[in-house]
């Protein structure tokens, strides 16, 4: 059996990498998607599929569509979802990635530090697993292929 794992999450550093790598040296068979994590592609997209913007807004508007598109496909192909909160960035892409996979009925993963129990608490009540480390959340799906 394998698995598609869709972390979704802030792209501003190397959390899904981390993962990535524990995954590997656990030789879980496991594969992962997620958010595009060029920042500049991800924002210039929706220019280089519709062409040139009249406003910086809709600029936003049209990667945004596309962005959601891409993030649609993934997210319901996805046998579960990893969603980090952290300290560092904004979550709001995170906060909208936890909330539709919990919509498709995915089991979601959430990796959390306790500090941010309470803004999170209503995502944290709907996930199956709420960890503190990218590394407890490996360790919770590496559990789901022990036989003994």
């Amino acid at each position: 059996m394998e698995l598609y794992v869709y972390l979704a999450g802030q792209i501003h550093d190397n959390w899904r990498q981390q993962i990535k790598e524990l995954a590997h040296k656990r030789n879980l068979p496991l594969h992962f998607t997620g958010p595009m994590e060029n920042h500049d592609r991800s924002d210039d997209i929706g220019e280089e599929i519709l062409g040139q913007q009249p406003t910086p807004i809709l600029k936003d508007e049209a990667a945004s569509a596309i962005n959601n598109l891409r993030t649609q496909v993934l997210l319901q192909k996805a046998d579960v979802v990893i969603a980090l909160f952290g300290d560092k960035y904004k979550q709001w892409n995170s906060a909208m990635d936890a909330a539709t996979a919990i919509a498709l009925q995915k089991p979601l993963i959430l990796i959390r530090p306790e500090h941010l129990h309470h803004p999170l608490k209503e995502l944290a009540n709907k996930a199956q697993v709420v960890v503190e480390t990218p590394e407890q959340a490996l360790q919770a799906l590496s559990y789901i292929f022990e036989t003994e």
